[in-house]
């Protein structure tokens, strides 16, 4: 039995290689992001595309300081842990990047075109500048966390003075980019006790450091390994060639042909906190 004709003006369906197109399946979908990811890590001059990491954890895991790193009081009550893994068995680690000195557009645009995530730890004195670029950086996925006000070395200040580094910080933040953050880092990785009473009156909920560091020409290790491990913190800087003999694309080619060829995948940290 034949379908009732189309109204006139209306085209008549049809099947085969003349008929409507249909939306690509996954499959399809996953092969097509693949090319595009190979061909962003050709242009930008890497060994290989980036993997892609795990979802997030449907249970965030349980975040404690790392040995040796609490102060006194740290559990009673109730401080920011300091640590510098992620406890978790997948080969992620978290790229985190430090103070915002260098606004380098090419860098937005490499690790957009490759998603790559990462979180930003700036201080006001350094990006106050250029608020947009940062405005930029977090369209894009990126969260922006507290480094405090003026980059010091904490411990040798008072509560009160640590105290308004890391508000004045968490105030900045809030007004410029719409939300205060609840991580901070201690600038240099160095703090104490009041560093993290001063931070969990801020707001503040975690305090992470780091277990690597990527340099444009080298890597730094905190452990007697010299390795990477699943869940490690990486940190680098906002830094171009007026500190480093190289940009921050070149810092980034770095971390990641070598991430990429160990076999670990690049995580977004606020996932697992």
């Amino acid at each position: 039995m034949r379908g009732t004709p189309s109204c006139a003006g209306d085209p008549a369906p049809v099947t085969g290689h003349g008929g409507p197109a249909r939306p690509p399946d996954a499959r399809a979908r996953q092969a097509a992001e693949h090319a595009r990811l190979a061909a962003a890590a050709r242009r930008w001059g890497l060994a290989r595309a980036p993997l892609t990491p795990p979802a997030p954890p449907a249970r965030k895991p349980v975040i404690t300081p790392r040995d040796g790193f609490e102060v006194d009081g740290q559990e009673e009550d109730g401080l920011p842990p300091v640590f510098t893994t992620i406890p978790t068995r997948h080969k992620v680690v978290f790229l985190t990047i430090d103070d915002g000195a260098e606004k380098d557009p090419a860098f937005l645009r490499m690790m957009s075109e490759l998603k790559v995530p990462y979180t930003a730890f700036l201080s006001d004195y350094l990006v106050k500048e250029d608020y947009g670029y940062f405005r930029r950086m977090q369209a894009q996925g990126v969260t922006l966390n507290n480094h405090t006000l003026t980059h010091p070395y904490l411990p040798g200040l008072s509560y009160e003075e640590q105290k308004d580094e890391i508000c004045g910080m968490q105030a900045v933040i809030k007004k410029q980019f719409g939300k205060a953050p609840t991580v901070f880092r201690p600038p240099y990785g160095n703090y104490n006790g009041d560093t993290l009473r001063a931070a969990r009156t801020c707001g503040i909920k975690y305090a992470p450091i780091w277990d690597e560091e990527v340099f444009v020409d080298h890597w730094e290790y905190r452990d007697w390994d010299r390795r990477l491990h699943p869940g490690d913190i990486v940190l680098t800087h906002f830094r171009g060639r007026d500190d480093w003999n190289g940009t921050m694309v070149d810092d980034m080619r770095r971390f990641l042909d070598k991430v990429t060829r160990e076999g670990y995948a690049v995580a977004r940290l606020e996932d697992y906190l």
